[in-house]
């Protein structure tokens, strides 16, 4: 299928990725680790959307602290595309400041959310899925989300609960529902309209930006007015300005909460069920089981070090590079080693390790977040 010339990927690169603490930190953030082969994960992000829009069509949105890490990390992406927010506001000013810019240089412009550090198995079905959604995406003022399929009853993530079948072959979104509590999840898995919400999203630039007039309309002229000031000198303090200005919001409860919640048959926003090989790796856990998965050792216990060995040690996760690890009769552990930090957690526990950080920043102990 011919890419459509009118299709901006827009790369949302700003978190930190404290669940990833130590290894990750505020200047060298989950998406700028290799964290499943030798690219990182933002690399591995560009690399596989290049097919289907040029390195002149990319836009980053991330902060201070990564920006100049992520330049040398995209060599290919215009300086000026980067863009560093002042202050985090969440992700809809993020993507709506893309829309608003980007409604400017190209009236037609198809613009994809996309995270910066998911991993994404099968690259042929992703792109043929995303050619569809953009398709739809620029027929009218719809909005269209890549559902996950999912495999087991996961409380980690948000569920889009999904209709009839439209003509174009998606279904239709009936509602959104954040996190839910495990029954909650086991009940959406059972009947079989609910998809995990993978945090991709579609939809014409014009589509999102009258969305954004409408539900944040006193969000929506400040980053109107940060856009007209683009490719002007004023625009860095423009930006810097204004920005903290905006409310903190996600584009889940800024628009798409509010859309679903007018029907299936008025909100146009649509599901398109995905079965790419997805995992947004938002754990050491998560991380654990990706490479499990792949590999399928016979103990399961996933070692990174300059040389190890493993007695009655099963279902480990250990990172330490440069050592000797040793695992005797150790099970379900996470231990990670860098320079200045050790983690020891254990595989079910390991969602909790963002609250050390979160002691650290308290702390204000910031050489080691």
């Amino acid at each position: 299928m011919k890419p459509n010339p009118h299709f901006y990927p827009v790369i949302l690169a700003g978190g930190r990725g404290t669940r990833f603490w130590p290894l990750s930190r505020k200047r060298r953030a989950k998406q700028l680790l290799a964290l499943d082969g030798k690219q990182t994960m933002i690399q591995q992000t560009v690399a596989r959307l290049l097919p289907m829009a040029s390195a002149r069509r990319f836009w980053v949105i991330t902060n201070h602290d990564l920006r100049a890490a992520l330049l040398r990390q995209l060599p290919k992406l215009d300086s000026k595309q980067v863009l560093a927010e002042p202050v985090g506001r969440n992700t809809a000013p993020a993507i709506g400041l893309a829309a608003f810019l980007l409604l400017r240089l190209d009236p037609d412009a198809v613009l994809g959310l996309f995270p910066s550090d998911h991993v994404i198995a099968d690259f042929d079905q992703y792109r043929a899925t995303l050619s569809k959604g953009i398709e739809i995406a620029a027929a009218g003022a719809n909005i269209v989300v890549l559902g996950i399929r999912p495999t087991r009853a996961e409380t980690g993530y948000g569920y889009i609960e999904a209709v009839a079948t439209d003509a174009n072959g998606s279904l239709r979104v009936r509602r959104f529902t954040e996190k839910p509590d495990l029954a909650t999840a086991r009940q959406f898995v059972d009947v079989g309209n609910y998809f995990w919400n993978s945090g991709m999203f579609l939809w014409r630039a014009d589509t999102l930006a009258n969305a954004l007039r409408q539900h944040l309309p006193n969000t929506a002229p400040i980053l109107e007015k940060i856009a007209a000031s683009f490719g002007t000198r004023k625009f860095a303090e423009t930006f810097r300005r204004l920005y903290p200005k905006c409310e903190n919001i996600s584009i889940d409860y800024a628009v798409l909460e509010p859309r679903s919640a007018k029907g299936e048959g008025q909100s146009r926003i649509f599901c398109l069920p995905s079965d790419f090989g997805w995992n947004d790796l938002g754990s050491w856990t998560a991380l654990h089981e990706h490479h499990v998965s792949k590999s399928k050792p016979a103990d399961q216990t996933l070692i990174s070090a300059s040389g190890s060995f493993a007695l009655n040690a099963k279902n480990n996760y250990i990172h330490a590079p440069g050592k000797f690890v040793a695992a005797v009769g150790v099970s379900n552990l996470v231990v990670v080693e860098t320079d200045d930090a050790l983690l020891i957690t254990t595989l079910d526990r390991s969602q909790d390790v963002g609250k050390v950080v979160k002691h650290l920043d308290e702390r204000k102990l910031t050489k080691l977040t």
